[in-house]
């Protein structure tokens, strides 16, 4: 979740606590919240719902390790969903085309596993490893809430066959968006360059502008 909807979240919980007409503490909000900080917001919401339409524990109101077990389940989930459209995606468009699709962390979680050209080229007999390592990736940047991620994957056509089709006067082909357009198109406005800025400077510059240098002088 992010910092903003930190209230929002609060209220969810007291009100949740209120159903169970229990009282809620600053140290009771500040627990939940740190426990739950890492997962989106309408995910906790739904894992309030499931706990309290369960039928041998929603009788009770739920501790923080309670919800906390349910959206690890559902990080779970939507890993396994995220590899199938993934994997459905690898056969259908291919590693030629630029692809943008509906869920940011399958960008990050597929830059962390080499790009998309090298998840499509992917050899049978290494998919599972493939499938066992997104997951865990996807898992990882879902429960984290907040990360950077590309706007798209590039293909392995890339910036090469760009400028052939500009010479020839043809516009560049768009990227295949994959699962729910508007929810693509979201990703791909927020997205930006790559998950980590990398910048040069010589040594000379560090020097000159007071910069610690590896090995240097502090």
């Amino acid at each position: 979740m992010l910092q903003r909807e930190k209230a929002e979240f609060g209220q969810l919980v007291k009100d949740v606590m209120a159903y169970y007409r229990q009282d809620t503490s600053a140290f009771l909000l500040d627990t939940w919240w740190g426990a739950c900080q890492g997962f989106g917001l309408e995910q906790v919401k739904t894992a309030m719902q499931r706990h309290a339409t369960d039928a041998e524990h929603g009788q009770f109101a739920p501790k923080v390790a309670d919800v906390v077990r349910i959206l690890a389940g559902t990080a779970t989930d939507r890993a396994a969903l995220a590899w199938g459209k993934v994997h459905d995606a690898m056969s259908r468009v291919g590693a030629y085309s630029d692809v943008v699709f509906d869920d940011p962390a399958i960008h990050a979680a597929v830059e962390d596993c080499g790009g998309w050209p090298k998840l499509c080229r992917t050899e049978l007999a290494e998919l599972s490893y493939l499938q066992h390592r997104f997951q865990a990736a996807h898992r990882a940047y879902t429960e984290r809430g907040e990360f950077d991620y590309p706007r798209l994957l590039k293909g392995a056509a890339g910036p090469d066959n760009a400028a052939m089709l500009a010479k020839r006067g043809l516009p560049a082909p768009e990227p295949a968006f994959i699962g729910d357009p508007k929810r693509a198109l979201r990703v791909f406005q927020a997205g930006g360059a790559g998950k980590t800025a990398i910048t040069y400077q010589s040594v000379a510059d560090q020097a000159l502008r007071g910069l610690p240098t590896i090995g240097g002088a502090q």
